[in-house]
């Protein structure tokens, strides 16, 4: 298993059981979202990738560096509102800068990301936002969208008779470009901005989300076109989080 933040969210949605449908609102994103998924359903999830992820990987043991994500984690999660759990920290060794927090309270940070994040307020950036993920309830919402998404394709495959595998094909396709992967960006932008708001929250600098996120950017490499990517590019991410930072005066 990898340290990267979108496999364990896959990890967590592929081990989700009990689904039940509900729209509500949610206060964090100031919005309605469809959930398909009970949180207990998520936590235990959240807790079999946690397993996973201590098991196939190398745990850093090291005083100084898992007292700093203990000691920032701490303040993310006490501003974010869930300090009402126990919460379980890991630093993880491996040369690719990566972070999750998982539901049930699980934190795990690579000891690249503590290398690349200079200071604390920058290390905040990554941990906020990836907290915000678990308060806007993005795993269960990226669930409940792929399991409408494989619905509807089983609903087209079934009336196109023998075109029935040409359609799912090129259905998988449209569905991931359309749907999925746009609605992806989205909750990665929507976390940037919780994510400076609880940084700001537990007395945290702003500022410095914007710092972490180019260096982020100036670590390379080759990368998809925006459109086929979970992601946003980096220039939009920056764009929106200094915008978001002047309309919120920081």
């Amino acid at each position: 298993m990898t340290l990267n933040r979108a496999a364990m969210v896959l990890a967590v949605v592929s081990l989700v059981g009990a689904p039940i449908a509900a729209c509500t609102y949610n206060e964090a994103l100031g919005r309605d979202q469809l959930v398909l998924v009970n949180e207990s359903a998520l936590t235990q999830a959240g807790l079999q990738a946690w397993t996973q992820a201590l098991q196939a990987n190398e745990v850093s043991h090291n005083r100084t560096q898992n007292e700093r994500l203990r000691r920032v984690g701490g303040r993310i999660v006490e501003a974010a509102g869930l300090g009402n759990q126990s919460w379980e920290y890991a630093v993880f060794i491996s040369e690719q800068p990566n972070a999750f927090v998982l539901p049930g309270g699980r934190m795990g940070v690579t000891t690249a990301l503590l290398h690349l994040a200079t200071t604390d307020d920058q290390l905040a950036t990554v941990i906020g936002h990836e907290a915000a993920h678990v308060l806007a309830r993005h795993a269960a919402e990226r669930y409940s969208q792929t399991a409408l998404a494989q619905t509807g394709l089983q609903i087209a495959t079934g009336v196109a008779g023998d075109y029935g595998p040409a359609v799912g094909a090129l259905g998988g396709i449209g569905a991931q470009v359309g749907v999925l992967l746009p609605f992806s960006r989205q909750h990665e932008l929507e976390a940037d901005r919780i994510g400076v708001d609880l940084m700001q929250r537990a007395g945290y600098s702003p500022r410095e989300a914007v710092v972490l996120w180019r260096a982020m950017a100036a670590q390379g490499g080759a990368s998809a076109p925006e459109f086929t990517s979970t992601h946003p590019s980096d220039t939009t991410r920056i764009a929106a989080l200094e915008a978001y930072l002047r309309e919120r005066g920081w």
